[in-house]
Order: C-alpha cells, then structure tokens, then sequence
C-alpha cells in the first residue's frame, strides 16, 4: 500500500455505509480522499470522525448530486486546482435502489435508477480515466456492484405491493459489469496503466434498507448479512496487489 501514500481518491455515496467505511480505510492508509454525498449533515458528520481519529491526510467533503454533471465536473475540478493533483483511486460506490415490480413501476423511477447507478458510474469512469492519462500515473478504479448483477433471486422480500420487486437495480448491476469488462478492455488496449475491480457484495447493512417499511427490515435482520468493513477490506486487499495482477471482479 505504500506506493498509493499521498495519492488522491474520489469516493461516492462516501457519507454512509460501505462508502464510509471505504473513505476512512483509505486514509488510514495515507491516501487523501474528496468524499461525495447529497446528504451535507452526514457528510458533516464523516469529517467529525475523521478529525476525531487526528488523521493526517486530507479528508475534503463536499455535496455532489452525481447525475448531476455540473455537480460532477465540480468535483473533479475541485481536485485539480484546489489540490494540484487529479484522481487515482476512483471509487463508484453511491447508488439507489428499488423494490418495486418493473412491470408496475414509471418513467420516473426507471431514469433515477439507470441515471444515478450506470450512467453516473461510467461519467466518473470516464472523468477519472482522462485524470490518470493526462499525468500518466498508476490508477485504480473500483464498482461497487452487487451479486444481483450476476443472479436475481428468485423470491423477494415482501409480496406488499412497492416491495415486491428488484425494478431495473438487477439490470443496473449487470450493465457495471459490462461497463468494467468493456473498460478492463479499452485500457488494455491502449496499455494504460489503469485497473478497474468490481466488488459484487450480497446483503450488507447499510442504511439503504432503513427506508424500507419495517417488515422488510424485519426479514432482513433473519438473513446473513455483511459489514460494510468487508466491502472496504476488499477494496484496500486489491489496491495491495502489485500493478501487474489484474483483477476485474471480487465477490464478498
């Protein structure tokens, strides 16, 4: 890991949950991180702790809607002059999801799913990429994806109509894992030194589930469920590995 000391990441969704965990595993391992989130007080809260732990490396918030492509070219910006550096550990971790039959859903509904998890996730990619090109340097990306991109259950958590369905989360999951074959390829092609790693967790308790209504949080306090720590031990394993080990996909 010392290779990647001073480095600088941009990790989304940081405020809570899985991207939290990730952003302080980051910079207990002396990288500096910009952590993204729509939600200011949790955000607020992040740097609370981090200042609390007297860490040494530079944690920067700051609220980006990342559909939001003014938002988004904000924050990359912001690394680039306010920082004199650019990015190299992307970390495509926000999402939202949905638990309603596709077949009963809307518009509306479909274009937040396939906005905020595919075409955000391939604009930070992309903007990301660019970064790391530009200053010729090692870089890494990480998709946190899901087991749902791979397999959808046959049953679901409720028969309650709104929580009776996966909606386009599953199709959204499975284009990541197109989107980070599709981009291993591309950066191979033009010998980048650039890897991408897409981690596909099952069930991991966040507060993603805490909106639900209560008896689909009950079914789910029955299951087996994962710690956020999982998901970032898993990000910080593949960053250990030596730039020649190539690494696409990490189920936990």
């Amino acid at each position: 890991m010392e290779r990647w000391a001073q480095k600088c990441a941009i990790v989304t969704g940081a405020a809570s949950g899985i991207g939290k965990e990730i952003t302080i595993s980051l910079l207990k391992n002396k990288i500096n991180v910009l952590a993204l989130d729509v939600n200011t007080e949790k955000l607020s809260l992040l740097n609370h702790e981090w200042m609390q732990l007297e860490g040494s490396n530079k944690l920067c918030i700051m609220r980006c809607n990342i559909s939001n492509e003014k938002d988004l070219e904000r924050a990359f910006s912001f690394m680039e002059t306010e920082w004199n550096s650019g990015v190299d550990i992307m970390v495509n971790n926000a999402g939202v999801i949905e638990l309603s039959r596709i077949i009963e859903s809307d518009r509306a509904a479909f274009e937040k799913l396939l906005n905020i998890n595919v075409l955000a996730t391939a604009m930070c990619i992309n903007r990301a990429v660019r970064s790391m090109r530009q200053r010729n340097v090692e870089g890494h990306i990480f998709n946190i994806n899901s087991v749902l991109g791979h397999k959808i259950p046959t049953t679901v958590f409720s028969e309650i109509d709104g929580c009776n369905g996966w909606n386009l989360y599953p199709v959204c999951k499975r284009a990541n894992i197109t989107l980070a074959q599709s981009v291993k390829q591309e950066l191979i092609d033009i010998k980048a030194p650039i890897r991408i790693t897409s981690i596909n967790p099952g069930l991991v308790e966040t507060d993603l589930f805490k909106h639900f209504p209560e008896h689909v949080t009950d079914v789910i306090k029955n299951m087996p469920i994962l710690k956020p720590e999982d998901i970032a031990n898993a990000v910080i394993y593949a960053l250990s590995m030596r730039p020649e080990v190539q690494r696409i996909s990490k189920y936990v």
